[in-house]
């Protein structure tokens, strides 16, 4: 009796002591995050910006209470970043959930604000059925008008999106950066997906040099992106009193051009090329090929009839070799470039140069003026160099006594929107490439570590076929093998006790 007493009070105290956890786990929010990119765990620049709030913010959460396990888990997700939102401000993030589909008012309310209704498939009894739902939020402080994050699903970078737009609402004089045109540079329209993400931000002005006014005065970035035509000697000295004042400069150029319509290549030459070449920077006038490249589209007759298929074009490099330590290429996946120009970096130089980005371990070099055999077969033996520098970041004093930045790439078009792309948009890192490099010269909250950081693909490490084959028959036989030995090991053992029964001694 006295032992099933103690029971009874032990198992109460377990039960107890997991209803107090429970009860404490949803009034505070305590996450131990054991990932290797540490996803869970919230960047200084998130701390610094909630740290700065001197007002309420308010975060809407529009979601249908009722959602599929795989989008509950978005919810969820949410949730818990709002909590820790709200204890890391010390209350000045305040969050409700709201479910538009309980009410027609709700619903309407959610779309005015820009959170539309999603038509999502669920399995229902054995049939698949047309699900309305609501998955977005919008943040607002005061009477401003709200942030909206339209959709929020679990593969997007919540941390990002939820910063970023608690940074706009909350920003009173956004920084300035300046484009610069007059020299062939693309205009706002063809950088519209870049922007999108800068004017989150900062302030975008395209403005044009003058040889009796200092027109960058007013900036601390400067952007030069794909000139075409050649730089005066008065615009050149702007750039080193620029750099001299400690301001910053991202230059995308292209040192070479193709004429694919007439199907061949020439160099371009604005000036640029000479100043960055006396700093020890030095764009290369050829073409970079690689053997890790995207494709183009052919139109061949084939027994009378006009079969478009897709060959690989080396000029169209696909970058996966990216500096994983530096801001402005920190968790960039994979970004595509079109008719790049290596890059040499010189050592003699009392400036930092970082490359940031490099071909495969398969590319090599064209000379201009060049023809382009859409048809060629290329072979191991056009690709003899490997991991040719196509973009860096300089730091130091480049013009002056005073330190300042600059990032250089050997492609000016990676981030502008041809008219070819209007439908499909840039490859989503190409413009995070460019928007993180603006972020490391201008911005100093340090949130560009951010805007990548998500789930990233870990993709298994390529084996040889003799590998695989082990392995394979190793999973199959030795889960057999074992069960094999324990049965031999109990059936000797059951026959060591079936002689030591026959003994006359035996004792059970």
């Amino acid at each position: 009796m006295k032992k099933f007493q103690v029971l009874t009070y032990s198992i109460s105290v377990i039960a107890a002591i997991i209803l107090l956890l429970n009860v404490l786990s949803n009034r505070f929010l305590i996450r131990i995050d054991t990932t290797q990119d540490n996803r869970y765990t919230l960047s200084k620049a998130t701390k610094s910006i909630l740290k700065d709030l001197d007002t309420p913010v308010t975060v809407r959460a529009y979601f249908t209470k009722k959602l599929p396990p795989q989008l509950y888990q978005s919810r969820q997700e949410f949730r818990d970043l709002l909590v820790e939102y709200a204890n890391r401000s010390d209350g000045m993030v305040m969050y409700e959930f709201i479910d538009p589909s309980e009410d027609d008012a709700l619903a309407e309310e959610a779309q005015n604000n820009g959170i539309p209704p999603l038509q999502i498939q669920v399995r229902n009894k054995d049939k698949f059925e047309a699900m309305v739902c609501y998955m977005g939020a919008t943040i607002q402080m005061g009477d401003s008008p709200p942030e909206v994050i339209p959709q929020i699903v679990q593969e997007m970078p919540l941390e990002y999106h939820l910063t970023t737009a608690i940074k706009k609402v909350s920003i009173v004089n956004k920084p300035r950066i300046a484009f610069l045109q007059g020299h062939g540079e693309p205009g706002r329209a063809q950088l519209r997906q870049a922007l999108s993400q800068l004017d989150v931000l900062y302030e975008s002005d395209f403005i044009q040099m003058s040889d009796t006014a200092d027109a960058l005065a007013n900036y601390s970035t400067l952007v030069i992106v794909a000139p075409s035509d050649t730089f005066p000697d008065s615009h050149i000295a702007q750039l080193d009193r620029f750099l001299s004042g400690g301001n910053n400069i991202l230059i995308a150029l292209n040192r070479v051009e193709a004429d694919l319509q007439n199907g061949y290549g020439i160099s371009v030459h604005t000036g640029l090329e000479t100043w960055l070449s006396d700093k020890g920077i030095t764009i290369e006038n050829t073409f970079l090929i690689d053997s890790n490249c995207g494709q183009v589209g052919v139109v061949q007759n084939m027994g009378g009839f006009r079969v478009q298929r897709q060959i690989p074009f080396p000029y169209l490099p696909v970058i996966q070799n990216f500096n994983k330590e530096h801001p402005v290429t920190k968790g960039i996946q994979e970004a595509i470039f079109s008719f790049v120009s290596p890059i040499n970096l010189s050592a003699d130089t009392s400036l930092t140069i970082t490359p940031l980005a490099h071909s495969s371990g398969r590319s090599g070099t064209n000379n201009t003026p060049l023809y382009f055999n859409i048809e060629r077969n290329w072979g191991e033996h056009d690709f003899p160099l490997k991991n040719l520098t196509i973009a860096a970041a300089v730091e130091g004093s480049i013009s002056g006594n005073m330190s300042s930045r600059m990032v250089v790439f050997g492609d000016g078009d990676f981030a502008v929107n041809k008219e070819s792309q209007n439908m499909q948009g840039l490859n989503p890192d190409n413009v995070n490439l460019f928007t993180n490099s603006v972020d490391w010269l201008t911005d100093e909250t340090g949130i560009i570590d951010l805007r990548t950081k998500e789930i990233t693909s870990r993709p298994l490490e390529e084996m040889e076929d003799g590998k695989k084959t082990f392995l394979k028959w190793l999973n199959f036989l030795l889960p057999l093998i074992i069960i094999i030995g324990i049965g031999i090991y109990r059936w000797q053992m059951q026959n060591v006790r079936k002689i030591n029964r026959m003994q006359d001694n035996y004792v059970k």
